[in-house]
């Protein structure tokens, strides 16, 4: 049996310039591992059984209305442009409409080659898939905005990476799967044309409010400043914030190396292939301004006034660290239950960072614990945090209900990377217990219902690094 569900393909209604028709390649044997129930229904998706779920979001059938294509890209990857990407493991099903109304993609990564695939198998195994699903729902439960997941599927045959491993796909569902490096191809190649079709589609889609290319960057850029602040106040490390991998929507998107800390530094990386630290916790904020750099100079190739579109272009542009600096002290400053957080209650959280890190103090676990007499078991220099915590004190003493502002603004739970990587070992052994534990306690990240996975790491479990699974 099919699924059913409503589909309008706007995006395949584009010129053949901006991908390519391509099927699924099906695989052997597939099997539900998991599936969202609640977001299907979101998306007015019936589905009939099991065995419906399997077929479709293995690739192994394609349903009614849809539109399989994958879609072109450039981007630039730590620094470098390269000047073709596209889908080489991901192909774009359609587009359905959600309760509100709003557009969405459904997208199978690991469904097989493309066109884009630059040699490689076009599929993907079973860790990754399991992470993405895990982080980006874990994401969306923590109101940040993100890509979400809506199945995976054990497709029952072995890929190879440096070993064999079990393979999987995973259905993805995104406001779009516009990214800045989408606009770059065009900017590059000289088609602008083409780049001006797709500007008006991406402001038609995304930002109806704006009237043309530097209103579009100007609504782009807020998104983003507003996506690295929340990342930052869940101590979340996108990993491989390349252009490629920056959503037009404002979305979370591409899971890849990515995690939340446990013990807090500005420094941390968790990326095997970020050598550099280029994409550090506390460079993020950077790596935001220099990818709409990126997006304002392919914007501009489709300008007239060339002279007076840099200027203002650049204008914007320069705009975003005050806009994120806005954004993070009122996120951080409802951490410490600050509700209208001051310019100068910055200096108080940079203050409890300080001695987060010269501590090695857990992030999650530090903020969850402000306001309660344990919090300075979290330090070793218990006399520094006191003098802190006295400064705190007084200044919420002025607000409201600091308390409540607090629990609202710091998460119990979050998806540890060690916890992750256990529940990747447990279903290659074919055991999705873990995976459901970690689903149920992180769809209400700020009510702790399982303490034990708000437990930081032993030194045993440590996990340093994290990769991109591709």
């Amino acid at each position: 049996m099919d699924i059913k569900t409503s589909f309008d393909n706007s995006f395949a209604r584009l010129p053949d310039a901006f991908y390519t028709h391509v099927a699924p390649t099906a695989v052997r044997a597939p099997k539900v591992l998991a599936f969202n129930a609640d977001l299907a229904r979101d998306l007015a998706i019936d589905v009939p059984d099991e065995e419906a779920i399997a077929s479709v979001f293995s690739g192994n059938r394609v349903p009614q209305g849809a539109m399989p294509l994958a879609q072109l890209y450039a981007g630039h990857q730590f620094g470098n442009y390269t000047p073709q990407l596209g889908d080489g493991r991901a192909i774009l099903l359609g587009e359905v409409f959600d309760s509100k109304g709003i557009r969405r993609d459904l997208q199978l990564k690991g469904a097989g080659r493309t066109p884009y695939s630059r040699g490689g198998d076009g599929r993907a195994w079973l860790g990754p898939v399991l992470r993405e699903y895990v982080m980006s729902e874990a994401m969306h439960a923590l109101g940040i905005p993100t890509s979400r997941a809506l199945a995976a599927v054990a497709t029952g045959e072995d890929i190879y990476r440096e070993t064999a491993l079990p393979g999987a796909v995973l259905t993805r569902v995104a406001a779009s799967h516009l990214r800045v490096g989408t606009f770059q191809v065009f900017a590059h190649r000289g088609q602008t044309e083409e780049l001006a079709r797709l500007t008006q589609y991406a402001i038609t889609r995304h930002y109806p409010e704006a009237d043309g290319p530097m209103s579009f960057l100007r609504a782009v850029c807020a998104r983003q400043a507003e996506l690295i602040a929340a990342w930052m106040s869940v101590g979340f490390i996108h990993g491989v914030m390349n252009t490629d991998n920056c959503s037009i929507s404002g979305e979370t998107i591409d899971y890849g190396p990515c995690a939340f800390m446990d013990d807090f530094h500005m420094g941390r990386v968790f990326s095997s292939i970020d050598q550099q630290g280029r994409y550090a916790y506390g460079n993020q904020p950077n790596m935001a301004i220099w990818n709409m750099a990126q997006f304002a100079t392919a914007l501009l190739q489709q300008m007239g006034d060339k002279d007076a579109a840099v200027k203002e272009a650049t204008a914007i542009v320069h705009t975003m660290p005050d806009q994120i600096e806005a954004a993070w002290l009122r996120r951080f400053g409802a951490k410490i239950g600050i509700s209208s957080p001051k310019e100068q209650d910055a200096d108080l959280i940079n203050d409890l960072l300080d001695l987060m890190q010269k501590d090695g103090a857990d992030f999650t676990n530090t903020f969850r614990a402000l306001g309660t007499p344990q919090a300075h078991d979290q330090f070793t220099d218990r006399t520094a945090f006191e003098t802190w915590r006295a400064a705190h004190e007084a200044r919420i003493a002025q607000e409201n209900d600091p308390r409540a502002v607090m629990a609202t603004a710091n998460p119990a739970v979050i998806p540890r990377n060690h916890r992750m990587e256990q529940m990747i070992q447990a279903a290659v052994a074919g055991d999705m217990a873990p995976f459901t534990r970690l689903m149920k306690a992180l769809a209400s990240p700020y009510t702790l219902t399982d303490p034990d996975l708000a437990r930081p790491p032993t030194p045993a479990e440590v996990i340093p690094a994290t990769f991109c699974g591709t």
